[in-house]
């Protein structure tokens, strides 16, 4: 299989303005023939149905919640890049291209990355003529913060809460266009199966989940916009129904998977507690614009600390250590996610590390509510300090927030071109669930305009040049391709169902999740990995012998829910597992420990792993076949990564 990305020629500046023109086009009589299938509808699904629709196109739109605004980009908290210049810091479009493929640790597509900085400026615009609430300064214009890996104010943000209000803004839109009777939209159905007819796809077979009814539905095309799968290591800063089922069936159809060893993982997240806990709270990056990171200076101190003998505000300042300033001048605490991430972990294996478990390090406010005064620090952090203080039990303003480090965004996904079209004609794929744009590490507040960029500015121009060479000739479920899937689909349910083991599917959940972050998380070696393959393989045959689903179909069943999502979870890990042997180089947060420079960073090796790793399913317990797309740098010089 030979992968074609269709990047366009040109200059790198001109190649999305050319290739737009270069599209075939469907005229406004012709979109009124077509019927497109989106599933899943966050920033990137909810944009994308409502432009489609407000070009013509007759939309169904699918997701697994009870409602659209439940979707998890609600949960993002920080901000939004977009390269204004508002503040005259120097940025530009290709700054923000720059950096974006700096973070990414020289791992994404030139062509992706520059026209996403294009696009980011038009975002804004179309978020603000939606009346979502931007902060403002005193004069009125709209106030931009610092984020990870930059070194000027991007970021555009509501309060703590801009997910939320970009996906209210999304919402709406999606919403007059239900009104309007172009989108027609269907809550409580999971996509359980992707249809392709003569390698197309044409369809996608759901389950009710509330009546347990098993539906087929057609279209000229499918967009799978369902975000991340970071749920395969059970712990992790996503909703607990955030899965991988859509577009792992898809992978089964045809559809290659690159990057799945790309795992983004959080520096800013509350630390773990203990066993009852089913998922883990973010705690947005924007508080590293003014909290400061330490741990004690000795094991010591740290001890003390840990037993409860002293307190956080005991410590005098000569006895902390501020290693993120001490190690990178340049950033400081704003380096980006993978160095804080490696650093915290560090400093908490040296036994340097702070709560009762010693797996967290300090982010404290004190020096920034003295400077600014704690009204100024609650203007912009409030509700964040308001959730902390709600899952601890402490107060931010008095002590310093305990963080660490946790699984958060995948930038691996479906493989794509850069129309956003999969190895199979007619399934495109949107926003975290695709690959396409933040390589080895995603820089933070760029997940939303990723999603945005792609719905709103993307796929409304390139879906229409595939339409417009298939036709308008009618789809419908009268093709045996449909009955087919569906009866694969509801043989699948059958066999969970007839599961009676003595182990519920949580469990195997939980024991997957602790093999990926010991052996597959921050740091990773040969020989752990190998161990991972192993231990993964073997809990994937117990999972089918001993787990148990209780209930039948025909109702509202969370445990066969959660038993599919498992099983696709366990041959996902997999993957994910031989992508990162195959890699042997340490890039972004991925820390292989065979590839570090003398001064313990991740060292790659351009010459042998500049490439995405695009993997072809070839059958079960049949190993998968790996493609490489290899990436070419002609803008910008391929350096070692350096935040000092």
């Amino acid at each position: 299989m030979i992968l074609d990305s269709k990047i366009p020629d040109g200059p790198l500046g001109e190649k999305w303005s050319k290739h737009k023109f270069d599209l075939k086009l469907v005229n406004p009589a012709n979109k009124r023939k077509y019927t497109v299938i989106v599933v899943g509808t966050g920033l990137a699904g909810a944009s994308a149905a409502a432009s489609l629709a407000e070009l013509g196109y007759n939309v169904k739109a699918f997701c697994y919640q009870d409602s659209a605004r439940r979707a998890h980009s609600i949960a993002a908290q920080g901000g939004i890049n977009a390269a204004k210049n508002y503040r005259n810091d120097g940025d530009s479009v290709y700054r923000l291209f720059y950096d974006t493929i700096k973070g990414g640790d020289y791992r994404a597509r030139e062509a992706n990355v520059h026209r996403l900085a294009e696009v980011s400026n038009n975002i804004i615009d179309q978020c603000v003529a939606q009346g979502v609430p931007f902060a403002r300064e005193y004069g009125g214009l709209l106030d931009n913060r610092s984020f990870g890996g930059a070194q000027v104010s991007r970021t555009f943000y509501a309060r703590g809460q801009t997910g939320q209000q970009l996906l209210l803004g999304a919402y709406s839109a999606l919403n007059r266009q239900i009104h309007e009777g172009k989108v027609k939209m269907y809550n409580r159905h999971e996509m359980l199966d992707l249809v392709t007819v003569d390698g197309k796809a044409q369809g996608i077979v759901t389950r009710n989940l509330l009546t347990g009814e098993i539906e087929t539905f057609a279209g000229h095309s499918v967009l799978l916009c369902t975000g991340g799968y970071g749920n395969v290591f059970y712990l992790s800063t996503n909703a607990m129904g955030c899965n991988t089922t859509a577009i792992w069936r898809s992978y089964k159809k045809g559809a290659l998977f690159a990057n799945p060893c790309y795992t983004q993982i959080h520096p800013t997240c509350i630390p773990v507690t203990g066993d009852h806990q089913s998922k883990l709270t973010l705690m947005s990056e924007s508080l590293r614009n003014d909290g400061r990171v330490w741990v004690p200076k000795t094991k010591e101190t740290a001890e003390k600390l840990q037993k409860g003998e002293i307190k956080a505000v005991d410590i005098k300042e000569e006895d902390r250590d501020y290693f993120l300033e001490r190690k990178y001048p340049s950033f400081g605490n704003l380096v980006p996610r993978d160095v804080a991430s490696r650093n915290a972990k560090e400093a908490a294996d040296e036994g340097r590390g702070v709560g009762s478990t010693g797996k967290a390090v300090f982010l404290d406010f004190a020096e920034s509510i003295q400077r600014l005064g704690k009204d100024a620090v609650e203007a912009k952090y409030g509700n964040l300090f308001d959730m902390y203080y709600q899952i601890t039990d402490e107060n931010p303003y008095e002590t310093p927030m305990r963080i660490y480090p946790a699984v958060h965004y995948t930038m691996g996904g479906l493989w794509v071109d850069y129309n956003l079209m999969t190895t199979v004609p007619g399934l495109y794929c949107l926003g975290e669930a695709n690959f396409s744009d933040h390589g080895a590490n995603r820089l933070g507040a760029s997940a939303l305009m990723q999603g945005l960029a792609d719905g709103y500015f993307v796929v409304p121009y390139t879906l229409g040049d595939y339409l417009a060479g298939i036709g308008p000739k009618p789809v419908d479920e009268s093709h045996p391709a449909f009955a087919q899937a569906k009866k694969e689909v509801e043989d699948r349910i059958n066999k969970f169902l007839s599961m009676k083991g003595t182990k519920t599917v949580d469990e195997y959940h939980r024991d997957l999740g602790l093999i990926m972050w010991e052996y597959c998380g921050m740091a990773r070696n040969e020989a752990g990995l190998t161990k991972a393959k192993g231990l993964i393989a073997e809990l994937r045959e117990d999972f089918w012998k001993n787990a148990i689903v209780v209930g039948v179909n025909d109702e509202m069943n969370m445990s066969l829910e959660k038993a599919g999502r498992v099983a696709d979870f366990l041959e996902l890990a997999e993957l994910m597992v031989d992508d990162a042997l195959d890699r042997k180089e340490s890039c972004g947060g991925h820390f292989r420990e065979e590839s570090q420079t003398e001064e313990g960073e991740a060292k790659r090796d351009d010459e042998n792993f500049a490439y995405v790793s695009a993997w072809e399913y070839k059958g079960d317990n049949v190993p998968s076949e790996l493609h490489k797309e290899q990436l070419i740098f002609e803008n910008v010089k391929l350096t070692q990564r350096s935040y000092k």
